[in-house]
């Protein structure tokens, strides 16, 4: 069924549509293909990239809501899709991607703005993406959208490691009070950067136990939550990394705190690591996490849109995932 959003027509792909979890094939075998296809246009021939956990799928589909995007062919076969995502102000694309054989027609273009504009209209003040920074195609695409390129998401992991730590997980809270909870990490979050709200990934993580939420008290307050996965992001693998996607702390020095809770609870769930995505803003925060024996892994080049740019808070941290 299309959304309410404009309608196009071209002879390359009709849209958009409203993606659905029946469409969680079809959105794998172009998410495999057309990522494989950017690797070995890199150089990186042997690359082949893995279809998706179809319960990752689901998050993002459900996450998205209105957002999640998709074009088809003269077939009805699925040409492109885009899953744009909104934590209160913030707004974000991933995973977005056009099939091999559609790439030269326009439908990349037609999506990102289709995707900025939902944003838009939907009350985001920040919207931005994260692309491979060793991939110029992809940087100069977007910049000519209008998205300008920020600083690194460095991808920094830490074994798990058994702590004497007492952690507070929102799954294991009595029903009752989980609205309290939810309640509290709106607040956090707000005091930090206004506007922002991470309460819908939190429930929707527990609803479809794909993670927890861990959180930090201190006098009774809530000062830190991390919002993490521990499904497998790869279909068919087992579970390797305790993935964190937000991150908030009242304070720098509550990060050694949350760390052990973290490395703990991997520890605890059968996982072998943790993966912090660091934004490099967080100088500090980097340094901390590094000088706990952190891993290198991955780097990714943040970019936002001209006139909607990331608001970084000064005290405090706050690391939003814009990928799933």
């Amino acid at each position: 069924m299309a959304t309410a959003r404009s309608w196009t027509r071209s002879a390359h792909a009709e849209g958009p549509f409203q993606a659905s979890v029946d469409d969680i094939p079809a959105l794998n075998k172009v998410f495999s293909e057309a990522f494989t296809d950017r690797y070995r246009r890199d150089g990186m021939v042997g690359v082949r990239v893995p279809q998706l956990n179809p319960a990752i799928w689901r998050y993002a589909i459900e996450d998205a809501g209105a957002g999640a995007m998709l074009w088809r062919d003269e077939r009805g076969e699925i040409a492109a899709f885009n899953m744009a995502h909104r934590s209160g102000i913030e707004g974000w694309m991933g995973p977005l991607a056009v099939r091999t054989d559609r790439q030269a027609g326009g439908v990349g273009k037609e999506m990102v703005r289709e995707g900025v504009e939902y944003l838009k209209r939907s009350g985001a003040k920040v919207i931005g993406l994260e692309t491979m920074p060793r991939t110029m195609d992809n940087i100069g695409f977007y910049s000519s959208l209008g998205f300008l390129p920020g600083r690194l998401t460095v991808t920094l992991t830490l074994d798990a490691v058994a702590n004497d730590t007492h952690a507070t997980v929102f799954g294991r809270l009595p029903a009752a009070d989980r609205d309290d909870a939810l309640g509290e990490c709106r607040t956090l979050v707000d005091e930090l950067i206004p506007g922002y709200d991470f309460a819908r990934e939190i429930e929707l993580t527990d609803e479809l136990s794909l993670g927890d939420t861990v959180l930090i008290h201190r006098g009774g307050a809530l000062v830190g939550y991390a919002l993490y996965h521990t499904m497998p992001l790869v279909e068919g693998r087992v579970r390797e990394e305790l993935r964190v996607l937000k991150l908030v702390l009242a304070s720098d020095d509550l990060l050694p705190e949350m760390i052990r809770a973290l490395t703990d609870l991997a520890r605890k769930s059968g996982t072998r690591r943790v993966a912090f995505r660091l934004q490099g803003e967080y100088l500090e925060a980097y340094q901390r996490v590094f000088g706990a024996g952190a891993r290198v892994r991955w780097t990714d080049l943040r970019m936002a849109l001209a006139d909607f740019p990331e608001r970084i808070v000064r005290g405090g941290v706050v690391l939003s995932n814009w990928e799933i």
